[in-house]
């Protein structure tokens, strides 16, 4: 195989196919050899994707404008596990709520950005690279925060790894990406296939710029799966998971907590959550799997002495129209809730005030908290780093950690 049909027949996007050839090994054995610095403290970003319907996850139910709007989907006041006065959680929700009575659960209602988008990819590229809404942005802002922490050491994906096939825009930087992989094992057998023989016989003595990146790239990538996988096979979690897509990736992200491995963002992501027609029963089942997982999750944590080193992240990218459709759904909407797990924040509480039905932006939710906020106070105050930096400007944090 030459070089060029290499180039064309690699997805250097995707973690998998990433291989290394001979001669940067010296460069792998570097980067090996050196961490960059960490304050400890690891952060998990959970993503609802399809726009989750926050209004029937965290419920305000004392609001008679709430069961006008939704006659038939409506989570009933009898149902719903109340957090305080006036909202409470989804009844499917039981883990996230008994979390909350432990002290460990942070609600943030109404967080959005100004001149919102209520299109899928357009709004979660807004939320995944902490930009304006007329703004087009080509990296992350987990990838920028990557190249922040390793600007001056060897570059390191491993810092922030996706559990994932490939990899998410918010994952991707300037002159570094994450690491996706589902599986260390696989990743880590996936680069040392036949591939590397062919490359390592042709070794050019000019290097294209373009070329020369993607075998930078390659060397960063095997060097992660290596290590990655070393780092792996010190400590196996005995806690018995959900076999559900978000159980099980959670359960890959504790092994790797356990194991020390020296990552900072973890990033997963569940999808179904578009509830045109027919809501109650998908949303239902939706949260409860997201539900049992992370109390699992949480819970192993607990056991293994981390669960104040860990600070779990959910959100969506926008929230669903306020009064219910034809179809026994939801429509695309704005302004949703965020929640904030663990990670060793004060005591229970609703942060902020529940959304105001009696002042909508046709129809929708108004934002009152820019999620930008949000990110701003994680990559302050909880990981210590220089978040103007990484997110272009400043945004006043919230009184959260």
């Amino acid at each position: 195989m030459n070089r060029r049909n290499f180039l064309k027949q690699s997805a250097f996007t995707t973690a998998g196919t990433m291989l290394i050839p001979h001669f940067l090994k010296a460069y792998e054995a570097q980067m090996m050899g050196q961490t960059a610095a960490s304050n400890g403290k690891i952060v998990v970003i959970v993503q609802l994707s399809g726009g989750n319907d926050g209004l029937n996850t965290v419920v305000p139910y004392r609001n008679d404008i709430y069961y006008r709007e939704r006659p038939t989907i409506a989570i009933r006041p009898e149902k719903v596990l109340k957090l305080n006065d006036d909202i409470g959680v989804h009844p499917s929700m039981g883990p996230i709520k008994a979390l909350y009575d432990e002290g460990l659960v942070t609600v943030i209602n109404n967080v959005g950005y100004p001149n919102p988008d209520r299109s899928h990819f357009r709004s979660m590229d807004i939320w995944q690279t902490a930009s304006d809404s007329d703004k087009y942005v080509h990296t992350g802002w987990v990838g920028r925060y990557l190249d922040a922490t390793c600007a001056s050491k060897p570059q390191q994906p491993f810092r922030t790894i996706e559990v994932d096939e490939t990899l998410s825009l918010a994952m991707k930087g300037d002159t570094l990406n994450g690491l996706a992989l589902l599986d260390p094992k696989k990743l880590y057998n996936q680069t040392r296939s036949g591939l590397v023989t062919n490359l390592s016989k042709e070794q050019p003595a000019n290097q294209h710029h373009s070329v020369s990146y993607l075998y930078k790239t390659l060397a960063e990538t095997v060097s992660s799966a290596e290590y990655v996988f070393n780092k792996a096979k010190v400590a196996a979690t005995s806690t018995s998971y959900p076999a559900s897509e978000l159980g099980n990736r959670l359960k890959t992200v504790s092994q790797l907590v356990q194991s020390g491995v020296n990552t900072s963002i973890y990033y997963v992501s569940i999808s179904g959550f578009d509830t045109h027609i027919n809501q109650p029963g998908q949303q239902e089942r939706l949260l409860g799997q997201y539900a049992e997982a992370v109390g699992t999750f949480m819970n192993d944590l607990k056991l293994a002495g981390r669960q104040n080193d860990v600070l779990l992240m959910t959100f969506s990218e926008f929230g669903r129209r306020v009064k219910q459709n034809a179809s026994n759904g939801t429509d695309h909407g704005t302004a949703n809730n965020v929640f904030l797990i663990g990670g060793g924040l004060p005591s229970k509480r609703v942060l902020n005030e529940a959304p105001n039905l009696t002042k909508l932006d046709e129809g929708d939710l108004v934002y009152s908290v820019d999620f930008r906020q949000v990110y701003a106070t994680i990559l302050r105050d909880y990981l210590g780093v220089d978040d103007v930096a990484i997110l272009g400007r400043k945004f006043d944090g919230l009184k959260i950690v």
